[in-house]
Parts: C-alpha cells; sequence; structure tokens
C-alpha cells in the first residue's frame, strides 16, 4: 500500500508488508523530501556528490549531499550491488531504523529498478519469499519496479542471506 509521505508529493510513502514506512522516490523526479527524513540510503553508481557523466548529461543529476544522516550504496543502474553482502547489511540497517519508526526514504536516480528492488530486499528481510516481494513491490509500488534479471537475481541472494546475524 502506498500512503501520503507527508511531503509535496515528493516521494511516496510505502507501507512494507510487516509494517513500517519509507520513503520511496527518484532523487532526478522530486525536490527534497519535506520534512527531511532522519535517514536516507542512496543507491547509486558514484557517489552523491560526483554524478558522473551519463548522470549529469543525460539524466540531470547535479551535485547533491543531504542535510540528513545518509548511507550510500554502490550500485549501478540496472544491476545489482557491487558488493551485495554490503548492501545486504545496509538495506537491514535501514530497516531497523524504518521499525524504530524514524523517517526513512530510499532512492536510486529514476526511483524504479534499483529503489524496488531495495524496497523488495527489506520486504524478503521482514519473511517475505523473493517471489511474494517482487510480486508485492510490483502491485504495491511500481508495475516496472525491479527492472533486470540481474536486480531479480539479487532478491535470491538476499533470501539466501536473510538470516545471517547483522
Amino acid at each position: 500500500m502506498t500512503i501520503d509521505s507527508g511531503g509535496h508529493g515528493n516521494g511516496t510513502g510505502v507501507l512494507l508488508p510487516r509494517g513500517g514506512v519509507v520513503l520511496a522516490r527518484g532523487l532526478r523526479n522530486t525536490g527534497a523530501p519535506v520534512p527531511a527524513p532522519d535517514f536516507g540510503l542512496y543507491l547509486l553508481g558514484h557517489p552523491l556528490d560526483k554524478p558522473s557523466l551519463y548522470g549529469r548529461l543525460l539524466v540531470g543529476l547535479t551535485r547533491w549531499v543531504p542535510e540528513w544522516p545518509y548511507e550510500h550504496v554502490d550500485w549501478p543502474d540496472f544491476a545489482a550491488p557491487r558488493h551485495p553482502l554490503r548492501a545486504i547489511e545496509q538495506l537491514r540497517g535501514t530497516l531497523d531504523r524504518i521499525e524504530r519508526s524514524e523517517r526513512v526514504e530510499v532512492a536510486c536516480a529514476g526511483g524504479r529498478g534499483r529503489t524496488g528492488t531495495a524496497l523488495a530486499a527489506m520486504a524478503i528481510l521482514q519473511g517475505s519469499t523473493a517471489q511474494e516481494a517482487l510480486a508485492w513491490v510490483r502491485s504495491t509500488y511500481h508495475p516496472k519496479a525491479i527492472e533486470s534479471r540481474r536486480q531479480r537475481n539479487f532478491l535470491q541472494v538476499v533470501a539466501a542471506n536473510r538470516n545471517d546475524a547483522a
């Protein structure tokens, strides 16, 4: 289920299957959330303050560093994270924040593939199967969430590592 993000149409509040709300958005499509989140998890193949040539010229990303605490996941477009086990730990930590009722946002450049994959991964960490998480994110968040085979395969990695100690 999506809900009002409490902002100005600049993101979608997504209710996770086992509870907790995450603000999901695309960085190039929306302004900064209002009010600001307590934490952000940004899924990009480059640091936030150093967008790639592709990001700058073709999709309009600009140098940006949030004013709130955040983490960066090294995650190229249409791919899986470069360091999958580290990404799972970052997603697990983000989910812990959500479950403590912190206002958390998760975002990539476009807000579909990587963001959708991260939402599905959090659903898996909450107990859903990879198949259930894929169906849930596409029906709840965006029908084209999770855009590539590599992103779908990453969900299998999350499922295989779901019970590993944090």
